[in-house]
């Protein structure tokens, strides 16, 4: 190790500790010797935003997900372990991690769970949290659908042929954002093999029992369970049943009112017409 430079004999060392199999520290390195020959300096030098023009760069050229995956966390690795003074950020690029829903409904064993390994997967799930779409929807969403200008997704032929708009929550367009930039569909949001075809509801729904199976979770969850989720939620923060009736794209209220039964402790924080009035009561006699 004689002729190795600090920072390639500090990862060895920092794998090699971490027990870290050989095949997997020689597809490190030479991640990183591709890393650093694509820009022609020492990745010493290299900073967050030259591990995401790599990553575009490796998209661009039809690099597998599996292959992409790799070498970012290769890159990863470098930056929180054998580099010093890593970016605390780092880590998020991997697309192996999944933060599909926000802090709190994280913390809800009905939100969006982590451990989806493909970025498109990632995406769909909680496109079909955020925004309350079933399956089919969340599939046939096209480019154009995300309506960034006005704040909406465009949800075309739902259940009844009928198309909606349901709100486009703006930590759900950065994600969107992100995934665009790397994978760069041309029709479909969400393409299948054929770039001309929407994903297959068969494959988003085997994507969420492997995310269900990676977070260890012991509950049934469904695609449905996370419109569901997003339904409950919404009524658990206030937000009238009539606008969620509207966003779920139900024809009648009777469908949509079914979530009511899981938000008992709502209606017992309501306060009562009662109770905004100033009454004195006279005891008799």
């Amino acid at each position: 190790m004689a002729d190795l430079s600090p920072l390639r004999r500090r990862m060895i060392e920092d794998m090699t500790v971490r027990n870290l199999s050989p095949a997997t520290q020689r597809s490190y390195i030479s991640a990183v010797s591709k890393f650093s020959r694509y820009f022609g300096r020492s990745p010493d030098r290299l900073e967050l935003e030259d591990v995401r023009a790599f990553q575009v760069h490796l998209v661009s050229t039809g690099i597998s997900w599996p292959a992409l995956n790799q070498i970012v966390c290769a890159l990863v690795f470098l930056r929180r372990h054998a580099r010093r003074g890593a970016h605390p950020g780092a880590h998020s690029l991997c697309a192996r991690t999944a933060q599909a829903a926000g802090r709190s409904q994280r913390r809800r064993s009905g939100s969006v769970p982590r451990g989806v390994s493909s970025l498109k997967s990632r995406a769909a799930l909680t496109t079909a949290y955020a925004a309350g779409l079933r399956a089919s929807e969340v599939a046939g969403l096209r480019i154009e659908d995300i309506d960034s200008a006005r704040g909406v997704i465009q949800v075309r032929h739902g259940k009844g042929a009928k198309d909606r708009n349901v709100m486009l929550s703006p930590q759900l367009l950065g994600i969107l954002r992100t995934y665009w930039r790397l994978a760069r569909p041309r029709l479909y949001l969400f393409p299948g093999r054929d770039e001309d075809h929407p994903i297959d509801q068969t494959v988003l729904h085997a994507a969420c029992r492997s995310a269900v199976k990676a977070a260890g979770l012991t509950k049934r969850v469904t695609l449905h369970t996370l419109r569901h989720s997003f339904a409950t939620h919404l009524l658990e923060n206030g937000t009238d049943i009539r606008i969620i009736q509207v966003l779920l794209g139900h024809n009648n209220l009777s469908s949509t009112a079914r979530y009511t039964q899981v938000a008992t402790h709502t209606i017992r924080a309501t306060q009562s017409p009662l109770d905004r009035l100033s009454l004195e009561v006279t005891p008799p006699g």
